[in-house]
């Protein structure tokens, strides 16, 4: 890169980064650290949910995921980002919030037992932080692919990336996070804009690029074409594409829910309408950002026809940005998805440290200390959090793309206790049926992935153990184990009272820090809410768009 972008590069990131270091002093309490006081507004959090649900991983390896596999991956980003964040901000967080939690992990004590909290507490560690890796591995493929480092200075950018993220993110705690996050997300929107529109007039438009695919086919025999339209791709599978769609619809319902990295924020809403406002708003930021993204993978089969010969796909986002980027731009795109990383990482250090604090160590090991004994542990965690996505390297590189090495993990922990989480608000399933539904869901999935990665279980139904049945299989052995439950120890007769409502025998720090929350409000207004901010028709238009993207336009 040139000296000019090498300053947009540390310009515009350490800014970013003094300006965490600047509002962490604000922080005094454990209800700022874990939710900011429940005082943020609709757009701080929408552009927060923007910037911790696009990654750098994302950013590169999506590019190199389309490339092989189609535009089917925008579905995640689309209609499952859309429907995943109204059932989470709707039904399931509101709950949370009312409950006065501060985890998603603590509701789950009162409405299963305290076992389940635990163990969602773990399931959650592990998920994320295998994202870390993820944004790790990106990192170290970017500044090969596009800076040309060595592996020395690459995995020495790295750490120094990490201990800069921890050091603002301890301190400050979701306040620094949030608003860190939306200074981020504006620059990762410029530099994404700024690479799709390089590629974009590389390939000669959209006009050019639809020729040059329906004049040429795959190594075998498939119209490139078909890359553009998720309904006529066929894999090596040959997987329904309703089925793919369905997948990648459960992962997105999960994420919203199962994710404390995204529950957190919206549960440091400023108002049950805020939460709202801010998912859908995130939402309408991620869809035009991650479509462009996609189709740069596409394009990429007419600019680079050989490209898999020679290199890895991860390895084309990269390529792009040397290829096709003048002095300055990209240094911009770099600095986005620098951005990217820091406000993951930050995201979920704060997010993974909060449930150990919370849902772990104050909960098991160490009852009775005063509030700043447990912050102190959060900030500790939050380092060893971070410092733990490390760890899942050797696993992601064997992997021809990071996508792969995520998505086969989620159908083995994740699904199974989304579906608790979901049957947990929407029905009045016993209490025992929680440990048994999590129990039954997670030894499919990871008989299934026994199945798919290491030994290959005959007595096993191809169709338990197929990537794409996977997941809905995942929901329907849970849901089926939890009704089981039901049969055998009853229906619930009563509502579950909320922790807040419950008299607890002994007053400690995680129950005097929820009694200090502020109070709940439905809206930011003195006045009666107005129709035409009703978030209900937004989330209706957001979701028919959403249907209408897959469903049309790609379809």
């Amino acid at each position: 890169m040139s000296w000019l972008d090498w300053v947009i590069v540390f310009v515009l990131n350490g800014s970013v980064i003094g300006f965490g270091f600047y509002l962490a002093r604000s922080t005094k309490s454990s209800s700022d650290w874990f939710l900011g006081g429940r005082s943020l507004p609709w757009w701080g959090l929408g552009l927060s949910i923007f910037a911790t649900s696009i990654d750098n991983a994302d950013a590169v390896s999506l590019t190199g995921y389309a490339y092989n596999h189609g535009m089917h991956i925008i579905t995640a980003f689309t209609l499952a980002s859309v429907c995943g964040a109204v059932l989470a901000s709707f039904l399931v967080v509101p709950v949370l919030y009312r409950g006065g939690f501060f985890t998603n992990a603590e509701y789950l004590e009162t409405r299963y037992g305290k076992s389940i909290r635990t163990i969602s507490a773990l399931i959650q560690i592990q998920y994320r932080t295998s994202m870390l890796g993820l944004m790790i591995w990106s990192i170290y493929l970017m500044l090969q692919g596009i800076l040309e480092f060595s592996p020395i200075q690459c995995w020495t950018l790295i750490v120094l990336l990490v201990i800069f993220t921890a050091a603002y993110t301890t301190w400050g705690g979701l306040t620094s996070v949030v608003w860190t996050d939306a200074l981020q997300s504006l620059i990762m929107m410029a530099g994404g804009i700024t690479i799709f529109c390089a590629v974009w007039m590389a390939s000669g438009g959209w006009s050019a690029a639809i020729e040059k695919l329906s004049q040429s086919t795959d190594a075998k025999g498939q119209p490139l074409i078909n890359w553009l339209h998720i309904g006529q791709f066929q894999d090596s599978q040959s997987t329904s594409p309703y089925l793919i769609v369905i997948g990648w619809t459960i992962v997105g319902l999960g994420y919203y829910t199962v994710n404390h990295t995204q529950t957190m924020r919206l549960m440091g809403a400023r108002s049950l309408w805020d939460m709202k406002i801010a998912t859908l708003f995130g939402c309408l930021l991620i869809m035009p950002i991650m479509i462009g993204t996609t189709l740069m993978g596409v394009m990429g089969r007419v600019l680079v026809p050989e490209f898999t010969e020679h290199s890895g796909a991860d390895q084309l986002f990269p390529y792009f940005a040397n290829q096709f980027l003048a002095p300055g731009f990209k240094g911009l795109v770099v600095a986005g998805i620098l951005s990217a990383a820091i406000s993951t990482f930050d995201s979920i250090g704060s997010a993974l440290s909060a449930l150990f604090t919370r849902d772990i160590y104050a909960r098991w090991i160490c009852k009775d200390q005063t509030e700043k004994h447990y912050l102190v542990v959060t900030r500790w965690a939050t380092i060893g959090i971070l410092l733990m996505g490390f760890l899942y390297i050797p696993f992601i590189v064997r992997y021809d793309n990071m996508i792969q090495a995520f998505r086969t993990l989620i159908p083995i922990f994740v699904t199974p206790l989304f579906t608790i989480y979901l049957l947990g608000v929407l029905t009045q399933v016993p209490r025992q049926s929680g440990l048994v539904g999590l129990i039954a869901g997670s030894l499919f999935g990871l008989f299934g992935f026994i199945d798919r990665e290491f030994v290959d279980l005959e007595w096993l139904s191809p169709l338990l153990t197929e990537k794409w049945y996977a997941f809905p299989c995942s929901m329907i052995v849970t849901t089926v184990a939890m009704f089981a439950a039901a049969l055998k120890w009853g229906w619930l007769k009563k509502e579950v009272p909320s922790e807040k409502d419950m008299k607890l025998s002994k007053h400690n720090w995680l129950s005097e820090s929820r009694e200090s929350l502020p109070r709940i409000k439905d809206t930011p207004f003195s006045k009666p809410l107005p129709q035409y901010l009703n978030p209900n028709w937004y989330a209706s238009l957001l979701v028919m768009l959403s249907f209408w993207i897959i469903f049309g336009l790609f379809w």
